[in-house]
């Protein structure tokens, strides 16, 4: 009899161990579970989206250009939340590129482009501007770029990238002179003009000597979702002429 119950006694103990060993990992499970559930939760999504992109030097301040067009984005992505960086070598070996990141300007804020006089801060504007869907227009400011009048709601900060809308700049003709060889360069020909402390829009975008990429020439372009931390846009765009 006493045989038989000790017996029992040494089957028991076993199982009750792994039942114990089972129910703490049923809850460090459950642990790790809900902590990871409060990291993910607690993350910025970041929005999918897809641009078509050019970037063109034909020699001349009308005909060079770069142009990102939003095609489709998941949820509007206001560009206060939005880092480029973009980077290039070209043919020649001179490397370049430049990050931007938008300040949600105001018509008397410093910017990164600038017009004219260095001094005045009326002539200041922040590449790259914005066109089209996702861009208020709600108060004009002449002299703020090439070719026109621009708006506060344009500049690179202020804006939201929606399907539809364009960020767009052309070199600046007042501060470039064209030379026929071997393409578009900037002279500082105007005396209001120095490319050593100032930069039209394009400048500002692709960096200083962007002039020297040639067709053919690679440009990277990122956008990065700055909440979240996740590049949005990763494209290896081809130089046109």
């Amino acid at each position: 009899m006493c045989t038989q119950r000790k017996s029992r006694d040494a089957g028991v103990s076993p199982v009750v161990g792994v039942m114990l060993m089972l129910v703490v990992t049923i809850i460090i499970a459950a642990v790790v579970s809900a902590f990871a559930g409060g990291l993910s939760t607690g993350q910025k999504k970041a929005p999918a989206i897809s641009v078509e992109s050019h970037i063109v030097n034909d020699g001349t301040w009308g005909g060079s250009y770069y142009d990102f067009s939003i095609l489709s984005v998941d949820t509007a992505v206001p560009t206060k939340d939005l880092k480029i960086i973009t980077s290039w070598k070209a043919s020649d070996g001179t490397k370049g590129g430049v990050t931007v990141t938008g300040p949600n300007m105001t018509e008397t804020s410093l910017g990164n482009t600038y017009y004219g006089s260095a001094t005045g801060a009326a002539k200041r504007s922040h590449a790259p501007y914005g066109f089209g869907p996702g861009v208020n227009q709600s108060v004009t400011i002449s002299s703020q770029g090439p070719g026109g009048n621009f708006y506060p709601d344009q500049m690179f900060g202020n804006y939201s990238l929606t399907g539809g809308t364009r960020m767009h700049n052309g070199p600046c003709s007042n501060y470039g002179k064209l030379s026929l060889s071997p393409a578009f360069t900037y002279t500082g020909a105007n005396v209001n003009y120095d490319p050593d402390t100032q930069q039209d829009a394009v400048q500002a975008v692709l960096g200083k000597e962007w002039y020297k990429l040639r067709m053919g020439d690679i440009v990277n372009v990122k956008f990065v979702h700055i909440p979240s931390g996740k590049v949005i846009y990763d494209k290896e765009i081809t130089v046109e002429d």
